[in-house]
């Protein structure tokens, strides 16, 4: 059985040697080479490769924060990191990540870390990346048809919870992702105000709330067309937030 193999760094000697090095080992066959983070999601979205090769330091999306948008994807690969800094260790193993190679990269290392990785099956994979992850992405990863786009975190307005699926409002328009609502306030309770079960907003959002007539609470945010409902249990934690702000 052949395990595929996704490369990934900024810098094109770095990939060549990566795929030169994984020639020479049987059982595995290099399924395409990314310069980038971005790249790399959509390569992994379209082709699901076994295993990426994945360079830490990268401009834009890094590696680290290219691993936790891995992490929520159905049938993720596992994740094996490459970089010069051995500094970014915690950080790399906080993303559930199966191996870190240091560069330059030796096929002894690279054999064993391949091995490791091959051994775990899927559902094992997906067992460890369904963890918490450590640490705030910078960005939303949402799916349009075949495409992966990266939303800023700075751009969105609120997550709303709609049965399966959430909401993301944005600056530009609204996207559908598949992520826990508990999971995403987590992740973002620094950033985000639960305003209702079903719903977080921005804090730097916020302008202003309103009691209905029939009296029930709403939140208007900046930039924002419509209102959105505030349940009474979250009614205090907002009026505090738009006195803060006021």
């Amino acid at each position: 059985m052949t395990t595929t193999v996704l490369i990934t760094d900024d810098e094109a000697p770095a990939r060549s040697r990566l795929r030169r090095l994984l020639d020479e080992l049987t059982g595995y066959k290099v399924i395409g080479e990314a310069a980038n983070g971005n790249e790399a999601l959509q390569i992994c979205l379209t082709e699901s490769p076994d295993i990426i090769l994945l360079d830490i330091r990268m401009p834009d999306t890094d590696g680290i924060e290219t691993a936790r948008h891995l992490a929520t994807f159905h049938d993720s690969p596992a994740v094996i990191f490459t970089t010069a800094f051995d500094s970014y260790a915690i950080k790399a193993f906080d993303t559930h990540a199966i191996g870190y190679l240091l560069k330059p990269v030796r096929r002894e290392k690279l054999e064993r870390a391949l091995g490791f990785a091959t051994q775990l099956a899927r559902p094992q994979i997906e067992a460890l990346n369904n963890g918490q992850q450590p640490g705030t992405r910078k960005n939303i990863c949402v799916r349009r048809r075949t495409n992966l786009h990266l939303i800023p975190i700075k751009d969105v307005m609120y997550f709303q919870a709609d049965q399966k699926y959430i909401t993301v409002r944005h600056v530009n328009g609204e996207d559908l992702i598949d992520e826990p609502l508990k999971d995403l306030a987590q992740e973002f309770t620094n950033h985000f105000i639960r305003i209702h079960r079903n719903a977080l907003v921005a804090l730097a959002r916020v302008e202003r709330m309103e009691k209905t007539p029939d009296g029930q609470y709403e939140v208007w945010l900046r930039d924002c067309a419509k209102s959105l409902p505030v349940s009474r249990r979250h009614v205090t934690a907002v009026k505090a937030c738009v006195k803060k702000r006021a």
